[in-house]
């Protein structure tokens, strides 16, 4: 179980064949899928040093992008009409991870006219949600099985970062069957793929996949206002605007020092199921080097004009953490939007029930990463300074 692979081993052409055997479908839509694939799929083979569960996994994985991408253009072209539909403009929490936006997002979502993309119908988009269902559909307990045994394999991960099917996804979670997605270079070992999805892709047909789905996830369950979020906007700010020009922004903010060590702490659990060659000090080297590319990426978008300070909110992690539904409120208030009686009890009575819930905790600190922490704090600095950002206590 424990041995490494061979370049056979996953196949893109035989996972497409099964994909379209599985669905009865043969139409991808557009064919810009094509190259993210095949970059991802060389990666995992040659890069990845993925053990027996590793490549199951990956295939597994790989194979349901492709049925969902089949099922969800099958649905398209049977009903026309919704790819005329709008999207409304989106509230898009875009800060980095591990900066509070999961919670965020939830509190978020309390409020009945916001519409976030559920872990359940994102997982499993077809045939479309509806209405009627939307709260007791039968993806949802499968979902939900299948959380459960990725708790069981990595019971550590339910303290990093809380999972269940009729909780928020991450619109990188969207854009996977696009292949356009910075989430496989969290579970996964996969540089060349990384590079490319970082630093040479075209987001454009990404951003145009994340529309598609979100109209076909409305069709049938409509959307007053998609709240989203994901840390993977953060690098793609302009592509993010020229999809969405009248989003709303909302950006969270910590100490880079501490986002570093905890996503490593994180994706080294991630990647620790399915290889038996996960080095945390090359995790950290290769994040931090994302990370502050990222951090750095939002400044110059403040300093161009892309991103414009009207339509955006920024929040302090340490702020957040002391008054969560205190910070929603100052969201709702700067985005022009009324924040009732009724969002107020909502979000208290979720944080409540949040925190009798959560099991655990995550604990991980900057000394576990190997890295120079003057170094790093050096390199922070900029975007430190621009967000008057301070420097947490590091261990």
């Amino acid at each position: 179980m424990g041995s490494d692979v061979c370049a056979e081993t996953i196949d893109v052409d035989r996972l497409i064949d099964a994909a379209m055997v599985a669905t009865g479908f043969e139409d991808f839509g557009s064919d810009d899928w094509h190259e993210g694939l095949r970059r991802l799929v060389d990666a995992l083979t040659h890069e990845a040093a993925l053990n027996a569960v590793g490549v199951l996994a990956a295939q597994k994985e790989l194979k349901y992008l492709l049925t969902a991408r089949l099922g969800i253009v099958a649905y398209r072209k049977t009903h026309p009409q919704i790819a005329q539909a709008e999207v409304t403009p989106p509230v898009v929490i875009v800060g980095q991870a591990r900066t509070g936006t999961t919670i965020l997002h939830d509190l978020l979502a309390q409020d009945p006219a916001a519409r976030v993309p559920l872990t359940w119908e994102v997982e499993r988009p077809c045939p479309p949600p509806e209405s009627a269902t939307y709260e007791t559909d039968p993806r949802i307990a499968a979902v939900n099985a299948r959380i459960g045994a990725v708790g069981a394999a990595m019971p550590e991960l339910f303290g990093m970062h809380p999972m269940g099917a009729q909780l928020g996804q991450e619109c990188v979670c969207l854009t996977t069957s696009a292949f356009r997605s910075i989430l496989f270079a969290t579970e996964y070992r996969v540089p060349s793929y990384a590079d490319w999805v970082f630093d040479e892709a075209d987001h454009r047909p990404a951003y145009e996949w994340h529309r598609t789905f979100l109209q076909h996830l409305q069709s049938r369950h409509p959307a007053r206002r998609w709240v989203l979020k994901s840390p993977g906007h953060i690098w793609t700010l302009g592509e993010l605007n020229t999809a969405y020009p009248g989003a709303l922004l909302v950006q969270t903010h910590r100490d880079p020092l501490r986002i570093i060590a905890s996503v490593t702490s994180m994706y080294t659990t991630l990647r620790g199921t399915t290889s038996n060659h996960v080095d945390p000090t090359e995790i950290a080297r290769e994040w931090a080097e994302r990370i502050i590319d990222g951090l750095n990426r939002s400044v110059m978008a403040r300093r161009d004009g892309t991103v414009d300070p009207s339509r955006v909110v920024d929040i302090r992690f340490a702020d957040f953490m002391r008054d969560q539904v205190g910070t929603v409120e100052h969201v709702y208030n700067e985005l022009g939007m009324p924040f009732t009686d009724d969002v107020h009890r909502r979000a208290t009575d979720f944080l409540a029930a949040d925190q009798h819930d959560r099991r655990g905790g995550h604990r991980y600190t900057f000394a576990a990463t190997g890295l120079d922490p003057q170094e790093w704090r050096e390199r922070a600095r900029p975007y430190q300074e621009f967000f008057d950002i301070p420097s947490e206590t590091l261990d």
